[in-house]
């Protein structure tokens, strides 16, 4: 469930970046876990995705791939490591031995996670590598009774984030805008970490 346009820069950032980490923020049905191992895998890339949710990932009947659930795919794949108990609960020991991490965050969206998760990981994202906050645009694609539950969103946390100064991020405008001026579901969320 993500718009086109992010899945070719997700494409241009893993090939640019190389991580041998992602770390992923919400899971659903496993569709962008999978996405993302299947790229790193044909780059070349060893490493890991380490997605993290409050449950397993989802079926939907409509996503699948002959006789498997997009969510089991995504569980059985070699590069996939599932954490069902939410951002809070992930052991920062797991990052030990990565040189290269990247970390999405596709989760609640409601601005006091997405703060709490930019607090929790944000230290951890290598130099050069990126924090990418989704759905800045949740106040322009959910309804007004959904968008009064996120206390501001992504978009609040992210201009706290960075106006704070308390870690060397800047909003990379090259990636939001690359097809053209807020052409991306992750309005001001490509947080580039400075080398």
């Amino acid at each position: 469930m993500k718009f086109p346009f992010d899945l070719v820069l997700y494409q241009m950032i893993i090939h640019e970046v190389r991580p041998d980490l992602i770390i992923e923020i919400g899971t659903l049905y496993g569709g962008s876990a999978l996405y993302f191992a299947d790229l790193m895998t044909t780059m070349g890339i060893d490493g890991e995705v380490h997605t993290i949710d409050i449950e397993v990932p989802k079926e939907e009947e409509n996503i699948r791939t002959p006789n498997v659930e997009v969510g089991q795919l995504a569980l059985d794949h070699p590069k996939i490591k599932f954490f069902k108990e939410g951002y809070e609960k992930y052991d920062l020991k797991n990052i030990e031995g990565f040189k290269t991490i990247l970390v999405i965050d596709d989760g609640s969206h409601i601005y006091k996670d997405v703060k709490g998760a930019l607090d929790k990981f944000a230290g951890i994202v290598t130099p050069g590598s990126y924090y990418i906050v989704e759905d800045g645009n949740a106040e322009e694609t959910c309804s007004p009774y959904v968008w009064g539950t996120l206390e501001g969103g992504p978009l609040r946390a992210i201009y706290e984030f960075v106006s704070s100064g308390k870690y060397p991020y800047y909003i990379d405008l090259h990636k939001c805008d690359f097809f053209g001026i807020d052409s991306t579901y992750n309005t001001y969320g490509y947080l580039k970490k400075a080398r």
